[in-house]
């Protein structure tokens, strides 16, 4: 349990809940919180956030751009 939780022994045997982290839910953030969020984490997976952001930005301006288009025809 020490390995899988990352916990020392004192810790499971005198449990505390406040010392396990809780749960984060980003959306319930300001955007300067989220960005802070997105800051604390390690390069490759800082990189992996903003690799699908720049995704789902890339496939809105492709979608605005069809709909305006063709909404001229």
């Amino acid at each position: 349990m020490v390995k899988l939780f990352n916990l020392t022994t004192d810790q499971i045997i005198n449990y505390n809940e406040n010392i396990i982290p809780k749960e984060i839910v980003i959306g319930d953030k300001s955007t300067l919180e989220q960005m802070g969020l997105i800051q604390q984490l390690d390069e490759e997976d800082k990189s992996t956030v903003f690799k699908i952001i720049d995704k789902m930005l890339t496939t809105k301006k492709f979608k605005d751009f069809f709909n305006k288009n063709v909404a001229a025809l």
